[in-house]
């Protein structure tokens, strides 16, 4: 497989983004930004009515985005089988990543595929949300 990928003349896309929204953004830049050790490459307060914090995948290629409007409600979390899925292929790592969360309240929870629990460790983020730190070097 191609470590470079080209966006297709179908699909020319320079960027990716997953947004998401959520009623409690301090948690969520917790979890991601220490928890998780991802990056934050932005954030905007007060637009329209908006808070948001973007977290790179690794970097601003590819990105989370999750915002909370000021008069926002709790959002429910998906099915326990929708997933963002981190591929880290150094166990040791991995493992640090997953009792650094633990220590944050964040402990793993069985994965509704049992295919997850093989080489992953599936944790919930602060709204119900799962993740996935698989230890494989992905595809």
């Amino acid at each position: 497989m191609d470590n470079n990928p080209v966006w297709s003349e179908q699909m020319p896309a320079v960027q990716f983004r997953v947004a998401r929204p959520t009623h409690q953004i301090e948690k969520i830049k917790q979890f991601y930004h220490e928890g998780l050790g991802l990056p934050v490459i932005g954030s905007f307060q007060q637009h329209q009515g908006y808070d948001g914090v973007m977290f790179g995948l690794p970097d601003s290629s590819y990105h989370l985005e999750f915002t909370q409007h000021e008069h926002g409600v709790p959002v429910p979390p998906p099915s326990e089988d929708n997933l963002l899925v981190f591929y880290i292929p150094d166990a040791d790592k991995r493992n640090a990543v997953a009792q650094r969360l633990q220590a944050m309240g964040y402990p793993a929870v069985k994965a509704e595929n049992p295919y997850w629990d093989v080489n992953g460790i599936t944790i919930c983020d602060p709204d119900g949300w799962r993740i996935v730190l698989q230890n494989t070097s992905g595809l």
